[in-house]
């Protein structure tokens, strides 16, 4: 059984600007999600992590919620320019890193979460997908909360957590799936 005082007291001392525990049916998944990452996305059909190799939407929701808890987390990092597409990326790692430590977290406490966070994943130098293979690290990649059909923004708006902070700012999201 998860310590909740303890989380939250491990969390507090993390680089987050939110972190929230929302009830995973309240999460909107859309077709239109996955119809970007489908036709605007680069990484489609070359990841586990993105789609189709997720699955279908449904396929995703259903996976989702069959977790009692979520875990919402996010970070902010000021860039100088938001129009340089590459500075932006270039503060992905720093929020996987805190994701990672509150997996660990929560793997600290008995459980072991579904993770969600962003873009595809990165770190093998050739994803096993694309040889129809099995994933190699199914421990640590963590699919993206976009390749399941996830719209966060109605989820940031019902909890009063503003998506855009200003005009070089960066936001990410993780979210992180749990029974306990």
């Amino acid at each position: 059984m998860i310590d909740k005082n303890r989380l939250e007291q491990e969390l507090s001392q993390l680089p987050l600007y939110i972190y929230s525990n929302i009830d995973p049916k309240s999460l909107e998944f859309a077709q239109r999600v996955r119809y970007i990452c489908e036709h605007d996305c680069p990484m489609y059909g070359k990841s586990w992590a993105c789609p189709p190799g997720v699955g279908s939407v449904e396929s995703c929701r259903q996976k989702c919620e069959q977790y009692a808890n979520c875990l919402l987390i996010g970070t902010i990092t000021e860039v100088p320019d938001i129009a340089d597409t590459q500075a932006c990326l270039a503060t992905r790692p720093a929020h996987e890193k805190v994701t990672n430590q509150v997996r660990d977290l929560l793997r600290e406490q008995g459980v072991e979460p579904y993770v969600l966070s962003t873009e595809s994943c990165a770190i093998c130098e050739r994803c096993a997908y694309l040889d129809g293979l099995p994933c190699r690290l199914p421990g640590k990649m963590h699919p993206c909360v976009e390749s399941h059909g996830i719209n966060i923004l109605p989820t940031l708006e019902a909890l009063g957590v503003p998506f855009q902070y200003g005009e070089n700012v960066v936001s990410w999201f993780s979210l992180l799936f749990y029974n306990d």
